[in-house]
């Protein structure tokens, strides 16, 4: 399993990568045919604002993978080994909580509602479903690191 974790949070890493490189791509256009060409691209803002919130969304899930994200750890840090460890698993189960209900569950109500509704992205007509699909998808991420996590909990106690 720790294989399939390691090409998810390999895979995961490289698509950011491309994200990124998209999105500096696209700033650099966006700068060039404002100030170069005085004739501003009209997709370039719009385009910007959806990559960043894909590259911000996946990273979260990438960094909940790594154990990146930020965590208040001074409690934890005074406690014996076994306490930390129980303390982990409450605040993973929370996480998952949290993110199977908001992520998930609130993230597969968006894309419906914006399904029925059929909206689309102003300047780039696309379905605005396929900007909130990185929500539900980043929670199942999120959901499944951390689901791993206290699994070898379950396995060190």
């Amino acid at each position: 399993m720790e294989t399939f974790k390691n090409k998810i949070e390999s895979f995961l890493g490289n698509s950011l990568v491309v994200i990124m490189g998209f999105m500096v791509i696209n700033v650099l256009w966006q700068v060039f045919t404002r100030f170069i060409l005085a004739d501003p691209s009209s997709f370039t803002d719009e385009l910007a604002r959806f990559l960043m919130i894909w590259l911000g969304v996946l990273g979260a899930a990438y960094a909940s993978g790594k154990n990146l994200h930020v965590a208040i750890d001074v409690i934890p840090m005074r406690s014996s080994s076994l306490r930390r460890k129980r303390m982990n698993i409450i605040v993973d189960i929370v996480i998952i909580l949290f993110v199977f209900a908001a992520f998930i569950i609130g993230g597969s109500r968006l894309i419906y509602i914006s399904i029925v509704l059929g909206q689309l992205s102003p300047s780039l007509q696309i379905p605005m479903a396929f900007v909130y699909g990185v929500i539900p998808l980043s929670g199942i991420l999120i959901v499944f690191f951390k689901s791993l996590k206290l699994l070898n909990y379950n396995n060190s106690l």
